[in-house]
């Protein structure tokens, strides 16, 4: 049994807010995620939806911030939540930029060093992860669904196109949908991954959708007043990307909203439920 240690756990809706702590082998040193057990929990196990989190965030940024607790407590769902990259690894500077390295991790697989040794997020995320969840706490394993915001919703959907048999449900706010193209992608991928553009392919929306739909519909959000929209999100990339391919999207900009978490508490019921909807069918 891999070990699991409780970093804190609360009482919340009628379920449990809790906190942890276990061994990365993808990472090479200790990860922390997030897990919300909703009261259904008690009598059935529920299905499990992953949220992914943007740059400089953490485990406990949407738990914290989000208010989705009610909401999952509501419809039955299990919330797990990863950090957002390795920490404390000991590479020099590693924390000295908020768009890269500490807390920017891409939800990739580094491949160049001193990266490579710790920074393997999609392995993390994709069998770490879910193999914790499985072993400690009452998931249903097959309903899982995934979803994520910023960096986090470049994850989210570059992981379910990636692992379309695995996740029956995906959306994002406010993604990176095109980082090959974007200041954000081109920076961390660079470094990350070196000079081989095929391999950041493997890591970008608008080229995966060409070569796999996901086999559902895909929610995304996007506050039209977003500081970053124009620079570094650019939906209508992925949009543009989704027709071609003939894949099923919902893109609703949302006039007035910014990048922040007041823009996602005041939709994430709408992304539970999308979830929901078909996690409980």
């Amino acid at each position: 049994m891999a070990a699991l240690e409780v970093i804190s756990e609360q009482r919340s809706f009628g379920g449990t807010q809790g906190f942890y702590r276990h061994a990365s082998q993808a990472c090479a040193g200790p990860m922390r995620f997030g897990v919300y057990v909703p009261p259904r929990a008690r009598h059935e196990p529920a299905p499990v939806l992953y949220y992914l989190a943007g740059l400089t965030c953490t485990e406990e940024t949407f738990a914290i911030k989000a208010g989705a607790q009610r909401v999952a407590a509501e419809l039955g769902l299990m919330l797990v939540t990863a950090d957002t990259s390795p920490r404390n690894t000991g590479i020099a500077g590693e924390a000295d930029d908020w768009e890269f390295g500490a807390g920017a991790g891409f939800y990739l697989d580094a491949s160049q060093t001193p990266w490579s040794q710790f920074f393997n997020m999609h392995t993390h995320v994709v069998e770490e992860l879910p193999a914790m969840v499985a072993e400690h706490f009452p998931a249903d394993m097959k309903r899982q669904g995934i979803f994520g915001h910023s960096m986090g919703g470049h994850g989210a959907l570059t992981i379910a196109l990636k692992h379309a048999q695995r996740y029956r449900s995906v959306s994002a706010l406010a993604p990176i949908v095109a980082p090959t193209q974007v200041h954000w992608g081109q920076k961390a991928f660079a470094r990350y991954l070196g000079a081989d553009n095929a391999s950041w392919n493997r890591y970008d929306a608008c080229e995966l959708v060409k070569a796999q739909c996901f086999p559902g519909t895909i929610l995304i959000d996007q506050g039209d007043t977003d500081k970053f929209l124009v620079d570094e999100l650019k939906p209508q990339l992925f949009e543009t990307a989704c027709r071609a391919a003939g894949q099923a999207l919902t893109l609703r900009m949302q006039p007035g909203y910014d990048h922040s978490y007041y823009f996602i508490s005041s939709f994430i019921e709408d992304h539970l439920r999308h979830h929901a909807a078909i996690l409980n069918a």
